[in-house]
């Protein structure tokens, strides 16, 4: 069995003993689809930027969307955008960025 395989078989066990494990694990899998889609489309974009204007670091980057993010969440400026799932993406683009070192 795989890591990844161990990990997920793990996960369900951990999640069917939880009050909330269910629906915590249906956020999670969504996210984690919206941004496999994101990567798909876009490739990898946010940890290996084209940098045509910006030379800031790949984090760096990431750290100004949040801002962003959170700026039009206090502003009440999403205009349709489901600025929490955009929010959890790029956190878990900038954990994904520290743990590789990205430039």
């Amino acid at each position: 069995m795989s890591s990844s395989s161990q990990q997920l078989e793990e996960l369900l066990a951990l999640a069917a003993r939880a009050p909330l494990g269910a629906a915590i694990l249906d956020e999670c899998l969504a996210l984690a689809k919206v941004l496999v889609e994101k990567n798909t489309a876009y490739g990898n974009s946010a940890l290996e930027p084209v940098r045509v204007f910006s030379r800031a670091s790949a984090e760096e980057q990431i750290l100004v969307r949040l801002d962003d993010k959170l700026s039009r969440l206090a502003r009440g400026q999403a205009a349709g955008e489901d600025v929490v799932l955009d929010l959890l993406g790029y956190l878990v683009l900038l954990r994904i960025a520290r743990r590789e070192g990205a430039a």
